[in-house]
């Protein structure tokens, strides 16, 4: 491509990235997810002409349904209360919408936004023929009963039961949203619709159409892309210090896997502050304290003793370690971060929760030549037993732990070679961020260009 197309191509770029802010004020988070892709798209754009054809970019970047409604429940004690619940229907190209629901007092449009932009790219690296959407509610599951978390759910599913279905759009779980909660919705949408529809809801307990491996996914998957990036280099996850920030059902088994794989995962943390063990994390103390009593980490610290302290409102990144395996939430790892993390010898950084690295972050760690395993990818290992959980359902069959995680391990090697290979092949090596954009856009656009202007 000349130099006069190279530069209208990225013009028509940064034109686009202002009409995404204009239109859609007050949305940092989506603003910020769909700059990170927008800005290492120009070599595929410049090398396939047809992607950068009017229109497709600027579909692409627009969800295809965005569904806003009120969710009234009432409490132990009979008061009314009256939350906000989501679902934006992204891209349904490749397949039927999937993505999780997050129930969290940060929800916000903008937020679903750009969860279900990213669920687009990590979706088509799996590929497993699945589009991107998101959902949730600003509803707070922390501290309410069982009873109140169950009106909740079913006032929810009974707006939500209408835009779903497991040929339209099948959510999952998130923060807030676990296997209680996928329970309270399910029942409310079997109670409306009079089926089992089992491909409707992923994230299931294993007893009644849940997948075997799905629990563990996204952590197991995400230290399985980070060893990936370090084989490449010569290394593996033996005998490696790992920080862990996070202590839900992610950081959980992540840290799990990493111990599993010989590496020394020495801290967990909250909103309340961390935790550092150097003789490594319990995982089996930390589930009791997070998913059983549903206390703060600093439980873990006083019930551990002597190897573990509890650092309250510190920043887990000052930990030094040799692997980093952000697991929380959105934007919680920055710049200040970063540099400490680079100045303590990281090699490593990989994503399990979705963007939990700032963009400043993001450049610090790659000048720096440390491996960065965006999470669009290196937590793509949850969707993908999502999608597998569907299979399951669909044939009604049940598969046997090994198979689950082989297919998972399968997976996230796949996943792990196309963004390297698509980043060596548009001139960029080892950067697995454009690798990972690449490499999800050309699967969607194919797909898109192929069934018209829609």
């Amino acid at each position: 491509m000349t130099r006069t197309a190279s530069h209208s191509v990225s013009t028509s770029l940064d034109r686009l990235r202002a009409e995404i802010e204009r239109r859609n004020p007050a949305e940092p988070e989506f603003h910020q997810a769909a700059r990170e892709v927008l800005q290492t798209l120009a070599p595929v754009l410049e090398a396939r002409p047809e992607y950068a054809e009017p229109g497709l970019v600027e579909r692409l970047v627009e969800p295809e349904r965005q569904i806003i409604f009120r969710v009234p429940w009432q409490d132990d004690k009979g008061r009314v209360h009256v939350n906000r619940g989501f679902r934006v229907e992204f891209n349904s190209a490749l397949g039927p919408y999937k993505g999780g629901l997050r129930f969290h007092r940060s929800v916000n449009l903008g937020i679903i936004k750009f969860l279900g932009f990213e669920q687009i790219f990590k979706n088509a690296l799996t590929g497993l023929g699945i589009g991107g959407g998101k959902g949730g509610s600003d509803f707070d599951p922390q501290g309410r009963s069982d009873a109140e978390v169950m009106r909740f759910c079913q006032s929810f599913m009974t707006e939500l039961y209408r835009h779903i279905g497991e040929y339209t759009d099948i959510p999952a779980g998130d923060i807030g949203v676990g296997a209680r909660e996928i329970g309270y919705l399910f029942g409310q949408y079997r109670r409306i619709t009079n089926r089992w529809e089992g491909g409707v809801l992923t994230g299931k307990a294993a007893g009644w159409g849940g997948s075997l491996i799905r629990p563990e996914a996204t952590g197991y998957g995400n230290v399985l892309f980070a060893e990936a990036m370090l084989r490449a280099r010569g290394e593996d996850l033996e005998g490696q210090t790992a920080v862990v920030s996070g202590s839900g059902n992610v950081a959980i088994h992540t840290i799990e896997k990493l111990a599993a794989l010989g590496a020394n995962p020495v801290t967990c943390s909250d909103s309340s502050g961390y935790v550092v063990d150097e003789k490594g994390i319990d995982v089996q103390l930390l589930r009791q304290v997070k998913e059983v009593e549903r206390e703060r980490v600093s439980a873990y610290a006083e019930r551990r003793g002597g190897s573990a302290r509890f650092v309250p409102g510190g920043r887990v990144w000052e930990v030094p370690a040799d692997v980093a395996l952000p697991s929380a939430t959105q934007n919680e790892l920055n710049a200040a971060d970063a540099a400490a993390l680079i100045r303590n010898g990281v090699k490593a950084v990989s994503e399990g929760a979705n963007m939990p690295a700032t963009p400043e972050a993001v450049d610090l760690f790659q000048e720096a030549g440390v491996a960065f395993g965006p999470g669009k990818a290196a937590n793509a290992g949850g969707v993908a037993v999502s999608a597998l959980e569907m299979t399951q359902n669909a044939s009604r069959t049940s598969w046997k732990a090994e198979r689950v995680e082989a297919e998972l391990a399968r997976i996230m090697t796949d996943i792990y070679t196309t963004c390297a290979e698509t980043a060596d092949r548009y001139g960029a090596p080892g950067d697995y961020v454009t690798g990972a954009n690449i490499a999800g856009f050309e699967r969607v656009a194919d797909a898109m260009l192929a069934q018209g202007l829609i």
